[in-house]
This record gives structure tokens, sequence and C-alpha cells, in this order.
């Protein structure tokens, strides 16, 4: 019998930001419940392990150490550029969803890989960084700050992709989202994760063309099986 793990990948397409966190939710629940079933021996069988992806509508989300002040528009600048606002359960601070960007919600079990939150976020920036690799695009890490980002060692570091998880018992849920289309402008409208002296890219702005999603994707999906050493059941 094999010890890799496995993981249950769904494409959720286009989705609703509200609509995909009750969803993410919903799977994150019962994995802890799962979980607190086998410590109780109730159930023997492993919990299981999901990667969402989608795209969401403008939307701007608020993690728990994060301040509203970060957020530049009202309640009428939100309806005028038909954006939502949502605080929530990840870690960090404030940042942006929208068409083009490509987001993934890993629901990971870690007794299956690593206790180790830290390393998990770097396993997920690497799987991004090497996903920007096979486009040509070279990116890495800034000291202190969580991410990845083109021209990480130079004067004018751009991040690409922002992340934020949650874990409980440790289940995670949140993830990262990956500017790879995505319209930059609705960037302005906030102080992206807190950080105001650095600016954010895409893929389309590094490259100055516009890329496939699904060819992105494609590739980011195998990179997070290969960094975590798991295959999709």
């Amino acid at each position: 019998m094999s010890n890799i793990p496995t993981v249950i990948f769904k494409d959720l397409g286009v989705i609703d930001y509200k609509e995909a966190w009750d969803f993410q939710e919903k799977l994150f629940k019962q994995t802890v419940q799962h979980k607190i079933d086998i410590r109780n021996g109730e159930r023997s069988d492993a919990t299981p392990n999901y990667l969402l992806f989608c795209q969401h509508p403008h939307v701007y989300t608020l993690g728990k150490s994060g301040s509203k002040e970060n957020l530049l528009l009202d309640e009428d600048g939100l309806k005028k550029y038909d954006a939502t606002y949502y605080e929530i359960n990840r870690g960090g601070d404030i940042t942006y969803h929208g068409p083009g960007q490509l987001v993934g919600y890993p629901i990971f079990d870690l007794d299956h890989f690593f206790s180790d939150i830290h390393k998990y976020l770097r396993f997920l920036e690497e799987a991004v960084i090497l996903t920007l690799k096979e486009f040509g695009i070279e990116s890495g890490r800034v000291d202190g700050l969580t991410g990845v980002w083109v021209d990480f060692d130079g004067d004018n570091p751009r991040k690409i992709c922002a992340m934020g998880v949650k874990s409980s018992r440790w289940v995670t849920m949140h993830g990262i989202g990956f500017n790879v289309n995505s319209d930059l402008s609705y960037f302005s409208h906030i102080i992206p994760c807190g950080i105001d002296d650095k600016a954010v890219t895409s893929m389309e702005q590094e490259l100055g063309h516009k890329l496939d999603m699904n060819e992105v994707a494609d590739v980011l999906k195998k990179k997070l099986a290969e960094q975590f050493s798991y295959v999709y059941s």
C-alpha cells in the first residue's frame, strides 16, 4: 500500500468569493471533524486533501491581522468599481482578487505532509516560483515578507503572488492569489498586504502579453504536486 498522499482537485471556475469561502469552510470543518473522530476511535479512514482552483469577480478581503484603513474605497467606491469586500478568517492583511488572477485554496491535512506552517508557506511559494520559471519569469522571496516577488533582490521588487492561510489541527484553508492577467489598477484602491512601498505585478505585465489561464493553472497544479510529493486522485 502506497504512503504517498492523495489530493482531490476541483476547478471551480469563476465563482463568487462568498460561495467559494463557504465551500472551503465546509470541506475544512469536515476534515477537522474527521481528525477528531479518528482521535476518538470513531473512524480509521484517512482524512482527504483538496486543492481548489478558481477566479473571483472583483473583491477585497481583509485578514485577521489587517486594518480596514488599508482599503481606500468607501461603500460608494466599491459600487463604482463593481467590487465587494469581506473581513475573513485568514492571516495577513488586505488583498484583491479578480478576473485574471489564479486563486488556489489547498485544504490539506498537514499530518500527511509535515506539521510546520512556515514550511507549508515556503512550499506554496516555491511551487509558484517554479511555475513562473516555466514561463521565463525569474522570481523569489523578499526577506520578512510572505509571497512571491519579481526583481526580489533588486531595487524595485514587485509582488506577483500573495498568500494568506488559516489552519486548525494542522488542516489548512485559504491560500494564494497569483496575478496572471489581473487588472492591476484594482490594487491602487488598497495598500496591498499593508505594504505601501512595494509595487504589484502580473505575468501579463512582466511578459507584455496575456497568458492562457488554463495553461498556467496546469503548470501550477503539477508543481504543487511535485513540491508536496502527492498524487491527484
